[in-house]
């Protein structure tokens, strides 16, 4: 068992760091919203300091996330996904799976805009595939601009800069599945074809 936990200390550092940077969040964001010093969360995330109860306990706060998430704790059994809705930048993002790395979906939730947002194109490493479930989305990648429509799909490399955001002034919905780089979706996008 000492084994066991051990593993679990020791794998508390990689998720940390990984939750903070799915949040776009620095460590001087965190250390302000926490309480720990920037250097403490540092420890935390390369695992030179163990984590305790003290120091996990706002991290769960500010994450918005139950501690047993923080800590890898073993799953009870229930393969209900738990919502715990993100809000960034005016959008509200559902993640839709609990385990970190690998494949991540999120649901997102644009409100309406009372006028259309100035896009602020972004790269990171990764792979994204997006489902316009309600409304129009629009697009943009690279030098190009896009309107999805619900039922249409997009596949991306993220390192090509990108942003997403009202078409119009209605909300828009929709599915986004990040992976790591060279993790695709099998899914390819096909715009409609006209009857």
């Amino acid at each position: 068992m000492t084994e066991n936990l051990g593993s679990m200390l020791d794998a508390v550092g990689p998720r940390l760091k990984s939750l903070r940077q799915e949040r776009q969040t620095t460590l001087t964001e965190l250390s302000a919203a926490t309480g720990i010093s920037v250097s403490t969360l540092s420890r935390l995330e390369s695992g030179q300091r163990r984590p305790t109860l003290e120091l996990l306990l706002p991290l769960a706060q500010t994450y918005a996330v139950p501690i047993d998430e923080l800590v890898g704790a073993p799953p009870t059994g229930d393969p209900r996904v738990h919502l715990r809705p993100i809000k960034h930048h005016g959008a509200t993002i559902l993640p839709l799976t609990q385990r970190p790395g690998g494949l991540q979906a999120y649901k997102y939730v644009l409100p309406a805009a009372t006028r259309p947002a100035e896009p602020d194109p972004r790269t990171h490493e990764g792979y994204e595939w997006l489902y316009v479930l309600s409304g129009r989305l629009r697009l943009v990648l690279g030098d190009k601009e896009l309107v999805l429509v619900p039922g249409e799909a997009a596949e991306f490399d993220t390192r090509l800069p990108h942003w997403m955001g009202n078409a119009d002034n209605e909300p828009v919905e929709f599915l986004a599945l990040f992976g790591p780089q060279g993790e695709r979706a099998h899914l390819r996008a096909r715009p409609k074809r006209a009857p």
